[in-house]
């Protein structure tokens, strides 16, 4: 029995040896090699692919702002190496596909006699499309076509095909080739569902959205995923509000709803969102679209979609005129610390917008730079945004000095007796906080010495759902941690992270500087001083000059506030109090005749005609020599064309920059600054005069009028432009020491000097220089004339690449030339001649045997 046993085991392993060779073509071949290949490679194949599959799905992020697409896939721009893959199961699936073509395809005399190979390459393509190697992928599906034309996957692996076109962007070829596709065959079911869908995402890549709308409805009713029908049927409503048909939307979304529990909840409460988008306002029932809004927060099924309920209940409530619960359901968006960063970023941009319109430039700011955080850096919502902020630094700048400059000036003005009251109830105001203090610093205490019992008795803490560590780490104790934020603010106010967050120019609170001089006040008193509101009525200005000098601050604060509103923001109002409350204040000179045209022009824009009729008269009686009182006459002077408007004086003035004239060029800015001192011009005079100076004086000089510059007109783009220079320029044109050249290679100048006021003897020479150039042969050269001071004029010849050649340059005259050239020369290279220049140390150069 045993050896009838063995005999069979034998034969039979025989006979697979021989009849399962995948060189004959055999029943037994053809079979065993199908089988294999099927539940074995290939089993294990797709199993790979739908964890990538799921993984991918699981990772992907849907944005509900735009259209969805039809396939949920994310696209990384990364570029990936030969060899590299972005999923791990999606090499492993293709690795199963090679295989299972390896070791079971049966190609005999050019023909497949295996019939799961064409299932192997379809998988091979999708591994690679899910890959997003969309070329291999291409490949694999047209192997299909080509090699295996009467195969069952024939319409699946053409469809495949099309959704790698896609990808590639090969769109028209891809309605081509469906439209072949759904026009030669009778597909039905989810083949019918996948050609129509990816159809018509092509149609919506070329932006034929009605026959992606249609299509999408053959895909919906053909599906046999409910997951699919739910996202196919939401893009349908999508598409519908895209083309402005919202009572189409609102059935296609309806649809939505009733598959209920059957597709993805989060397609339903879209479904329902969109729908309140689409709400009628003139027309609709207000109350049932509150409860329906109300049932949404308040069913648990719905709590990972608070965020995004919120931020629609909280648009409703805007539009329906509710602006303080919309602020609230705001809030509460932000509260659930949504993953969405474009809706965080809504809710940040409506806030900022809110406050905006409110005048609360300085709230309405903080909003904004919160709103930047979540949108993608230079992006162009983020550019948007980032301008919008940036019109703001100004007002917010000039509201806090004001709002400073007006506490200080109160308190000068106080009675004695008010100022004491005022100053104790600020003592009383402190005594609690430190009391407040006192407790947390207690709590904080018992907390440590109960943390310290616990380590003992081998109790560990840490945080939630974190490493246990026998250790109390400060940030995990939430007493000790608001006790820190505490003292911190006591001593340093509220600071911005950022560097030198110690300078006590960088202390800020909600009311700016204001904020900084108190907590420096109270950080600078010792225990008694800070209770006795004596000490802090001695911190009180009483010299006339520093009075003098607040006062001037908070005026021009105003006069710039008032600009800020009118010219930026047309808050008329606004710019109206400010400029009356400047010339109420006893404003310096400067500021009252600019004040006064400027309200002028407010009356004008607010139509209180009368009011500037009376503000005109008055500018051209008291000041009928002023500029304005001759636009005031003369209205077609205020054309920029008119060759005493700032901008045309700037554009005189920067072409004699260019020129050299660096005197007159200083001069005049100076003149010009205190003329339209105020307006918007200034700014770039007084760069243009920091350029002129730098020129003229050196580097000192320019350091301190760019400083200037940077500091008085920080927000201005010369302002920045001027901090640039500051941080990025200078600090590389400070080094001030000669730079030795190889006396071979290098690039050199033959320097003449002389007196500027030498104009004529000057400009003669150089007239000569130019001639005698001319005539030297094999060298290209030309030659300029530099001002080095007020003093001191250059004229250089430029072209001599070799220090020994720029020494003997006399001899490369001819004898004729050299009695025409009898002034003393030097030679410089040109690092060293920048430097020179820069730092004007020509006398420092000329003392060192260089020539």
């Amino acid at each position: 029995m045993k050896t009838y046993k063995t005999i069979l085991v034998v034969f039979f392993s025989i006979f697979l040896a021989v009849g399962c060779s995948r060189k004959k073509d055999r029943f037994v071949s053809r079979n065993y090699h199908a089988v294999t290949a099927e539940f074995n490679a290939l089993f294990n194949g797709y199993n790979a692919l739908e964890e990538g599959r799921q993984t991918l799905n699981d990772a992907y992020f849907d944005n509900y702002w735009e259209v969805l697409p039809i396939e949920r896939m994310q696209i990384f721009e990364d570029v990936v190496l030969p060899g590299q893959s972005k999923n791990e199961n999606f090499t492993r699936a293709e690795e199963k596909a090679v295989k299972a073509i390896q070791k079971h395809s049966m190609n005999i005399e050019g023909k497949e006699k295996n019939p799961q190979m064409d299932e192997a390459y379809l998988l091979l393509g999708k591994a690679r499309y899910f890959d997003q190697r969309f070329v291999p992928a291409l490949e694999a599906f047209n192997y299909i076509l080509y090699k295996y034309p009467a195969s069952d996957k024939i319409n699946q692996a053409k469809v495949w095909r099309e959704k790698a076109n896609i990808r590639l962007d090969n769109n028209e070829l891809a309605i081509k080739n469906l439209k072949r596709l759904l026009r030669q065959e009778e597909l039905e079911g989810q083949d019918l569902a996948d050609a129509t869908s990816i159809l018509a995402q092509a149609y919506l890549n070329v932006k034929v959205v009605d026959t992606a709308i249609t299509l999408l409805e053959t895909a919906s009713a053909a599906t046999k995923s409910n997951d699919e029908r739910g996202r196919y049927r939401f893009i349908q409503g999508q598409l519908y509000n895209q083309l402005g048909y919202k009572d189409s939307a609102n059935l296609a979304f309806d649809k939505v709803i009733e598959l209920n529990r059957k597709t993805p909840r989060i397609y339903m409460i879209s479904a329902y969102l969109e729908k309140v988008k689409n709400f009628d306002f003139e027309n609709g029932n207000k109350l049932e679209l509150t409860e329906l809004l109300a049932e949404l927060e308040e069913n648990r099924e719905n709590r990972p979609f608070l965020d995004r309920i919120y931020y629609q209940t909280a648009e409703y409530h805007l539009q329906n005129g509710s602006d303080s619960l919309a602020v609230a359901y705001y809030n509460k968006s932000l509260r659930t610390n949504s993953e969405d960063n474009i809706l965080v970023a809504k809710n940040y941009e409506t806030l900022g917008d809110m406050n905006f319109d409110a005048s609360i430039y300085a709230k309405a700011g903080k909003y904004y730079d919160s709103t930047m955080v979540s949108l993608v850096e230079n992006s162009k919502p983020y550019r948007v945004i980032k301008r919008k902020r940036e019109n703001l630094d100004d007002v917010i700048r000039y509201e806090a000095v004001a709002k400073v400059d007006d506490s200080i000036l109160r308190l000068v003005n106080m009675p004695e007796a008010e100022r004491l009251v005022y100053f104790e109830a600020v003592v009383e105001d402190l005594k609690t906080k430190a009391e407040e203090e006192k407790k947390a610093q207690e709590a904080a205490e018992r907390n440590s010495g109960l943390v310290t019992v616990n380590n003992q008795m081998g109790q560990r803490i840490g945080p939630p759902g974190g490493n246990q560590q026998a250790t109390a780490f400060y940030f995990y104790n939430p007493t000790t941690v608001s006790y820190g934020k505490n003292e911190f603010v006591k001593i340093w106010g509220d600071r911005k992270l950022e560097d030198n967050w110690r300078w006590s120019s960088k202390a800020i609170t909600s009311g700016g500087n204001a904020g900084a001089s108190t907590t420096d006040v109270v950080a600078s008193a010792d225990e008694d001083e800070r209770f006795d509101p004596q000490f802090y009525i001695s911190k009180i200005p009483s010299e006339e000059k520093v009075i003098d000098s607040i006062s001037r601050e908070r005026n021009y604060a105003y006069y710039q506030l008032g600009l800020i509103y009118k010219e930026k923001f047309s808050e008329y109002e606004l710019a109206k109090s400010k400029f009356q409350d400047l010339l109420k204040s006893n404003p310096e000179e400067r500021l009252v005749l600019p004040s006064k045209y400027n309200l002028y022009r407010i009356y004008e824009a607010l139509g209180e005609n009368g009011e500037a009729a009376i503000a005109k008269q008055k500018i051209i009686s008291e000041y009928p020599d002023s500029r304005y009182a001759l636009i005031l006459t003369n209205p077609e002077l205020v054309s920029g064309t008119d060759e005493n408007s700032p901008r045309s004086l700037y554009e005189s003035l920067y072409e004699q920059h260019l020129n050299q004239e660096y005197a007159e060029v200083v001069s005049k800015s100076e003149e010009y600054i205190n003329r339209f001192d105020g307006e918007p011009i200034v700014p770039k005079f007084e760069l243009l005069k920091a350029t002129a100076m730098g020129r003229l004086q050196g580097y000192e000089a320019y350091q301190a009028a760019i400083n200037h510059v940077a500091t008085t007109y920080a927000n201005t783009p010369e302002g920045k432009e001027a901090q640039d220079i500051e941080t990025n320029i200078l600090p590389k044109l400070a080094n001030k020491e000669f730079v030795v050249y190889d006396s071979i290679s290098g690039n050199y100048k033959v320097v003449f000097k002389f007196k500027s006021a030498d104009f004529e003897t000057v400009t003669s020479f150089k007239k000569t220089l130019d001639e005698v150039l001319e005539n030297i042969r094999y060298y290209n050269l030309k030659s300029s004339m530099d001002v080095y001071n007020a003093d001191t004029k250059l004229v250089l010849v430029h072209g001599l690449k070799t220090e020994q050649v720029a020494k003997t340059f006399d001899q490369l005259l001819t004898k004729e030339d050299r009695k025409k050239i009898k002034i003393p020369y030097f030679v410089v290279s040109s690092a060293n001649y920048q430097i020179i220049q820069i730092h004007k140390n020509l006398d420092t150069y000329l003392n060192i045997d260089n020539n």
